[in-house]
């Protein structure tokens, strides 16, 4: 295989320990995790191709359905919803996760096959602690599809092939982790990875159309709705505003409709951290966006048990969303005001 763009440190990234775990692989889970979005899905099919390219046989799962925002990817109808029974499974991958429980109700309801067949961990969040009898943790990556177009060129398998599935699926993962290239996590690397992949037939334009220029009626109500109750705090350095259970039914949407909130409250001009609570249940689930040098998200994500990277990270807060909200606010002012005076 040619590679025009990557460097040879660029593939020397990849461990030994990774590409030989895969290598001696024949019947592999790939698996993203809960409320996937296209790093996690696009990964995951990519981890399931390149298995297959080397002779094994895969199966990507999720524990949720596919959200219909990106059907325009190739090859998401191999997805199921949980292992295939009677499967002598000799590895599981696990991609995007920052840790095992990520994956959601398929850690409960297959913990047996979780705890026996080996686990590869392939990531680019800082907060994993490492989860995998082998694990590839890389945060200077952009996106898990970085690392795992490295893995191809590691492995020579050409970027093209399955029609093209690779390439696309791969790019996916780029786009929305970077918002097309965009946010401060897209390094020179990066961008010669993509370059790889718009080589190999990656459609770029239309990956970015689909993912950040396209969206449903439905959606933008959603966002008028949440976007209406914006509040901010600590002189507008703190914004926030909140998705209710009811905000899906009085829209017609679901909940992979809220994609790309956060994103937009962090585009607030004057927000050092903007956070969007959503309300699950007796639970609220956070997601938080900071300001590029800025306060580390995981800091205040891991007072609730989160992670993810230091300008994007979420929990989930055991406490329905007025109460959730009040005490996550209280520690976000904190986090602003700095450290108290000796």
């Amino acid at each position: 295989m040619t590679l025009t763009s990557l460097t040879a440190a660029d593939v020397a990234a990849v461990p030994e320990a990774v590409v030989a775990t895969l290598r001696g692989a024949r019947r592999v889970l790939t698996v993203c995790h809960e409320n996937p979005e296209a790093d996690a899905l696009g990964s995951a099919l990519a981890h399931a191709l390149l298995v297959e390219a080397l002779g094994g046989t895969a199966w990507p799962i999720c524990a949720d359905a596919v959200p219909p925002m990106y059907d325009f990817m190739p090859g998401l109808s191999r997805f199921r919803r949980a292992p295939e029974p009677g499967v002598a499974y000799d590895l599981i991958v696990v991609g995007d996760c920052g840790e095992l429980e990520r994956v959601g109700p398929l850690l409960r309801d297959h913990a047996e096959l979780f705890g026996r067949v080996p686990i590869l961990d392939i990531d680019h969040h800082k907060s994993n602690p490492g989860f995998g009898a082998v694990d590839w943790i890389d945060p200077s990556a952009a996106a898990t599809c970085e690392m795992t177009t490295l893995l191809a060129a590691r492995l020579e398998v050409p970027l093209g092939i399955a029609g093209g599935q690779l390439a696309t699926s791969l790019m996916a993962g780029l786009v929305i982790d970077t918002a097309t290239f965009q946010h401060p996590n897209t390094t020179a690397r990066t961008l010669r990875v993509a370059a790889e992949l718009v080589a190999a037939g990656a459609p770029l334009y239309e990956t970015s159309r689909r993912l950040y220029r396209t969206k449903p009626n439905r959606q933008l109500k959603l966002f008028g709705v949440v976007l209406a109750r914006l509040e901010s705090a600590a002189d507008g350095r703190l914004v926030w505003s909140r998705l209710e259970e009811a905000d899906l039914a009085a829209t017609g949407s679901d909940a992979s409709d809220s994609e790309g909130l956060i994103d937009l409250l962090s585009q607030s001009a004057t927000a050092d951290i903007a956070i969007l609570f959503k309300e699950a249940g007796h639970q609220t689930r956070l997601s938080i966006r900071t300001r590029d040098g800025g306060i580390d998200a995981t800091q205040l994500a891991g007072t609730w048990g989160g992670g993810g990277h230091a300008r994007a990270a979420g929990a989930t807060v055991a406490a329905p969303l007025a109460e959730a909200q009040a005490i996550v606010l209280a520690v976000a002012e904190r986090l602003i005001a700095g450290p108290s005076p000796a």
